[in-house]
């Protein structure tokens, strides 16, 4: 992925690249995909209405990591404590989406690639909060 040469080439960051930073976005940026399957693919399920809290745990992670992913790109001016609270924000819905997913990831391939995708994101986030 681009994600951490673009961020670099911004005339903010001059090249002193935060490779944690970098590696959460491109996580979330992950996540939100892999997320957004798995809803899906639990929409497709035929036990369906056994799935909706996980629907609904996947759309949230999903948003909430794109959402992070797209405020920790932006690299003009300073916003710190936003950053931090949307890593954080990310943390929580990726630990819940996973934990939930997990559950389901003997019977679903999809919830266990989704759980892993969520278990990889959360990590990211709390190193890339390690370094702000």
């Amino acid at each position: 992925m681009d994600t951490g040469r673009m961020i670099a080439a911004h005339p903010h960051v001059e090249g002193h690249l935060n490779d944690p930073l970098a590696d959460c976005v491109a996580e979330a940026l992950n996540c939100a995909q892999v997320c957004t399957s798995c809803a899906d693919a639990c929409a497709g399920e035929p036990n369906v209405a056994d799935l909706v809290d996980c629907i609904r745990l996947d759309a949230d992670c999903a948003d909430i990591c794109m959402a992070t992913a797209k405020v920790a790109t932006r690299r003009t001016g300073s916003n710190e404590e936003v950053i931090r609270a949307m890593l954080n924000a990310c943390m929580v819905a990726c630990g819940t989406c996973g934990a939930m997913c997990e559950q389901h990831g003997e019977m679903m391939e999809h919830c266990r690639i989704c759980a892993e995708a969520c278990k990889r994101c959360g990590d990211a986030c709390k190193k890339a909060l390690e370094t702000m």
